[in-house]
């Protein structure tokens, strides 16, 4: 669990990087109406989670470094007995403040007297423009009515900055904290995984997969899945974000699922593909295979001061190389790589940041290069092959092949740790458990 001296650390290193005469607003997600009169379960905006973990909606989290009274101001629902006893308990600024570290809090039903006072005088207003149309109407109302008293001496700020920018670039670097929340959803989406490979069988629907899979999150204190979980059997591999599952998995396909929980506001998400019936046929042996060397290929790469595109480079080689070996590709390797061949076959890049967010935040290159792994970072590593049904460039024993790997990897003072390598993705362990 992230502590309140860690979030309290965070605001501190925020309003560090703010200018000292600045107010930085962050408001909460809206709530969204999923048919008439019910709505999806709440997702709380995540850089207002990272900051202090308030977790209900309505609420606006404020930090003026400097000001006297206390630098965090958080507005929150009032309690109200009669909406708790239909919705759900609620803080209250009570609660905001005992709970959450807030220094004040206010209703929300008072934004509109009190923000305004707050912002006045400000040089600089820190905050994620076009993110929420909504609230940027009820921001720039705020700004207007301090210009609106110019003639009264109040001054409104004179520049607006992106919050952003600073948030995801704190965001990218996780602390100790973080990463034992992060271990423990790897751990609980590498059972998870484990308990479908041991469910599935021809006949069983990916569905049922898709079942075992969110019940092992959400028995074991996940809030369930980080993402729509893709369960895909046979051709619908083939599609990278296939999220129906509802096929039947046929006796000797493969089933390909990429899924991982959501544990107290961190994300895991892990990749693995296997036999339905548990026996790799040879032409899916050769292509994991290849999948399989590009991935070891890539995290071997993986570590202090190396170049983060390095990753994806090793995988292309390693894809290119083996889609030749097996008489898929033709040609000279640096030739078809320069050609970008591979991406009939290989169609994304090797992996991403994986934080708080599943695609998590923060910026892969800086002025046009590179960014350098430094430690702290988590990035996932998943290159694929999908050979779809029908392609007429490639024998139809290939056909309807698709395989990803993919795991969660920590970048190291000495290199990197794979916090998801407690599911197996050996051929002979795969074939091993789903036989137990």
């Amino acid at each position: 669990m992230i502590t309140d001296k860690e979030y309290a650390t965070r605001r501190k290193e925020l309003m560090s990087l703010m200018h000292s005469n600045s107010i930085a607003i962050i408001s909460a997600a809206p709530e969204k109406i999923r048919s008439r009169d019910t709505h999806y379960p709440y997702k709380q905006n995540v850089n207002l989670s990272y900051l202090c973990g308030f977790p209900e909606p309505e609420s606006v989290l404020v930090l003026i470094p400097g000001r006297t009274q206390g630098e965090m101001v958080l507005f929150c629902r009032d309690k109200d007995p009669l909406r708790e006893t239909w919705d759900g308990y609620r803080e209250g600024p009570g609660g905001a403040v005992t709970n959450f570290g807030a220094d004040d809090a206010f209703p929300i039903a008072d934004i509109d007297d009190i923000l305004p006072n707050l912002i006045e005088g400000k040089d600089r207003l820190y905050y994620a423009i076009g993110k929420d149309p909504e609230f940027d109407k009820h921001l720039m109302d705020w700004v207007n009515h301090v210009r609106s008293q110019r003639g009264n001496g109040a001054l409104p700020p004179g520049e607006f900055v992106d919050l952003d920018h600073f948030v995801n670039e704190m965001r990218l670097f996780k602390t100790a904290g973080e990463l034992k929340v992060m271990r423990k959803a790897a751990e609980i989406s590498a059972n998870a995984h484990c308990r479908a490979m041991r469910a599935s069988k021809p006949g069983v629907f990916e569905y049922q997969l898709q079942a075992e899979l969110e019940h092992e999150f959400v028995v074991n204190g996940s809030v369930g899945a980080a993402y729509s979980s893709i369960v895909g059997g046979g051709k619908n591999g083939c599609i990278l974000h296939y999220i129906e599952n509802r096929d039947a998995l046929k006796d000797g396909d493969l089933v390909l699922i990429d899924a991982g929980c959501e544990y107290q506001n961190y994300a895991a998400d892990i990749t693995r593909t296997f036999p339905v019936n548990g026996k790799f046929s040879d032409e899916q042996a050769a292509i994991y295979d290849i999948v399989l060397q590009a991935q070891a290929d890539a995290i071997a790469v993986i570590g202090p001061g190396i170049e983060y595109n390095k990753t994806n480079e090793a995988t292309v080689r390693a894809i290119t190389q083996g889609l030749v070996d097996v008489g898929i590709l033709q040609g000279d390797v640096d030739e078809l790589i320069a050609n970008e061949a591979h991406r009939d076959f290989y169609m994304h890049g090797a992996g991403h940041w994986l934080g708080m967010d599943v695609h998590d935040v923060g910026d892969y290159k800086i002025e046009g290069q590179w960014r350098v792994y430094e430690p702290g970072m988590v990035v996932t590593i998943e290159p694929g092959i999908y050979i779809a049904p029908g392609n007429p460039n490639v024998d139809k024993k290939w056909h309807g092949i698709a395989v990803r790997i993919e795991d969660d990897i920590v970048v190291t003072k000495s290199g990197n740790e794979n916090i998801t390598s407690g599911v197996p993705k050996a051929r002979d362990q795969i074939e091993a458990l789903m036989a137990s």
